[in-house]
């Protein structure tokens, strides 16, 4: 669908190259610029453990594009840079704010060279501001953004997302961000400013709970352990005889039916909000008598909105997860056979595949210095000065 778009992503880390990815996947020449050293994520994964000295973190976000060894600091590098930027259509950055102007490629000089370019800023906090010079990482913004402080018992610590929620949001909403600003520039003829950051990003996570708080809600975590603060029981994660399983908005007449205990029907659906954390607990007391799979078929039975609580591997081995055509693979020639999430959107009732495996450091230097013109000699000029690698 992006077929005819080139991208250029001065990204690292999470944010910028899931981002950059999205548009690779749906079919946009994504160049992704790298240092002398290879990105960070070439050399670093959140358990410590590589794959033959590849690193998992690389291949989940790197698929699908190429790789242009550059020392942005060295002057040679600049009017190749300036080339590439005058036929490209996206440039994507994640270094801290300000990094790409003082490198001579900040969004006002590019937007001199090429009007119709499409630059998009990723950060943590926003391009200025307080927080401008903070550290900006998922687990931070979960932090201060009330992520963590939502989520637990009320007796409990703060609970940050078992994942890196923010990061993954924020590189969907700054993918959307420059696909409506490519719509855009259809009808302008002229390219912007795109803007998305991680404090934004784990805001939107919570439109729900926070328009409440906006309107004099108070935020209060229940006893009970509720996955949140503002529903009715039941509703949340409950142990059973050999599990756990999960139970969302279900009536009290249901509950007095199913479990044949007029205690439910009593309190009504009026107070079942203030009476949460008695009912949660007294649905506990019902679901340690039987297995998790006892009281799935029990609930299914009778339209009761329920869930297994799944591990990682039970995840992978879901029959709809697998239905849904959810991971595909590629082959390393160091790691072997790698597996990867598929781009999660369909089109025309199909997933978008991987045409090319994460690429070597600098593997398409000489190849993209070629199609901006620069002869074999020119090339051999750039890479014996460190310019390029």
């Amino acid at each position: 669908m992006l077929s005819g778009i080139r991208v250029i992503s001065f990204t690292h880390f999470l944010q910028g190259p899931s981002a950059s990815q999205i548009l690779a996947d749906l079919g946009a020449d994504v160049i992704k610029v790298e240092p002398p050293s290879g990105a960070f994520e070439r050399s670093w994964t959140g358990p410590g453990r590589m794959i033959n000295g590849v690193s998992p973190f690389f291949t989940l976000a790197n698929r699908n594009v190429r790789s242009l060894a550059v020392d942005l600091k060295n002057p040679e590098s600049l009017e190749p840079l300036l080339e590439l930027v005058r036929s490209s259509d996206v440039l994507v950055e994640s270094f801290r704010p300000g990094a790409l102007d003082r490198l001579g490629l900040g969004y006002e000089t590019l937007r001199e060279i090429n009007p119709k370019l499409v630059y998009c800023s990723l950060s943590g906090y926003g391009s200025d501001g307080p927080y401008v010079d903070r550290p900006g990482q998922d687990v931070l913004i979960q932090a201060m953004s009330g992520l963590a402080a939502a989520t637990g018992r009320a007796d409990h610590d703060p609970t940050p997302v078992g994942a890196c929620v923010v990061d993954q949001h924020a590189a969907v909403i700054g993918a959307m961000g420059i696909l409506a600003a490519l719509h855009g520039r259809e009808r302008t003829g002229e390219g912007t400013r795109v803007e998305s950051n991680l404090l934004n990003a784990a805001l939107d996570l919570q439109i729900e709970p926070l328009n409440y708080a906006l309107n004099g809600w108070d935020d209060l975590r229940s006893e009970s352990g509720v996955s949140s603060s503002y529903y009715k029981a039941p509703y949340g994660v409950f142990p059973t005889a050999d599990g756990h399983l999960c139970i969302s908005l279900t009536s009290l007449e249901t509950l007095s039916t199913l479990f044949d205990d007029e205690w439910f029907a009593a309190i009504g659906e009026d107070n079942s909000f203030d009476r949460r954390d008695d009912i949660n607990e007294r649905v506990a007391g019902y679901l340690t008598e039987r297995t998790s799979a006892e009281w799935f078929d029990i609930f299914d039975e009778h339209r009761i909105w329920s869930a297994p609580v799944q591990n990682y591997q039970q995840v992978i081995d879901d029959p709809q997860v697998n239905h849904n055509n959810s991971f595909d693979s590629f082959d390393d020639e160091a790691a072997g056979e790698i597996r990867v999430l598929k781009h999660p959107v369909m089109y025309g009732g199909e997933r978008p595949g991987i045409r090319t495996a994460p690429p070597a450091l600098g593997g398409h230097t000489g190849e993209i210095l070629e199609e901006l013109g620069y002869s074999a000699e020119a090339i051999g000029k750039l890479t014996s000065s460190k310019a390029f690698l």
